[in-house]
């Protein structure tokens, strides 16, 4: 007897089976086969669901984005944690920490998917915008920051951040250490901290 299962459960479903594919035998090596022979599925049900394998890599993408903006969300919210130390722990979460989140990281960083890479970095910057925005308009309150315009300042500081410290950025330790550390500097004079008040939890960010 056939089974006939919700859309959205048949979608997540053949996203499951593909990522395990994609982790078992790397994207290049999976079929679509491979996942039509996983999930017993029809290629019109594929289909229906996803229009090519790049198109269920861009849904992966997507899931995975939206698990890492609603942890950085929750993180976030505990008051309990000081603002900086919530920043830094914030940022810190939207780290990868998966074996499907690694091997989608390693293709995107391949030279032909650089659009994929594209993609993907600009969902990430405009889910955690408005998080990390809450945080610097929460330290505005405090007076921990002097902030006039908190959402575009920290729009500027996730955009360097996400250029210079890309994983690709082919540096020497030396350079990379002063850019670091500049980088520390003008966040506390872009946020209207006190010098120095952020330097030390902030670099647990790069350690």
């Amino acid at each position: 007897m056939r089974v006939v299962k919700e859309a959205a459960e048949r979608r997540n479903e053949i996203l499951d089976a593909a990522e395990e594919l994609f982790v078992t035998k790397g994207y290049d090596k999976t079929s679509t086969n491979d996942i039509l022979d996983k999930v017993k599925i029809a290629r019109g049900t594929l289909y229906y669901h996803f229009k090519s394998k790049e198109d269920i890599l861009n849904a992966m993408i997507d899931r995975i984005n939206s698990s890492l903006i609603a942890r950085a969300e929750a993180v976030a919210k505990d008051k309990s944690v000081p603002i900086v130390e919530r920043i830094v722990m914030t940022i810190s979460s939207l780290r990868v920490n998966t074996d499907i989140g690694n091997e989608i990281i390693t293709l995107v960083h391949k030279p032909q998917n650089a659009l994929m890479h594209q993609k993907m970095q600009k969902s990430l910057v405009e889910g955690v915008l408005p998080i990390l925005t809450d945080l610097v308009n929460e330290g505005n309150k405090e007076g921990i920051f002097d902030v006039k315009y908190p959402k575009e300042t920290t729009e500027m500081l996730i955009l360097y951040s996400t250029i210079a410290f890309d994983d690709d950025y082919d540096e020497s330790p030396e350079s990379s250490k002063k850019r670091i550390i500049a980088f520390l500097i003008n966040t506390e004079r872009l946020l209207g901290a006190k010098e120095g008040s952020l330097q030390k939890t902030m670099m647990k960010l790069f350690n």
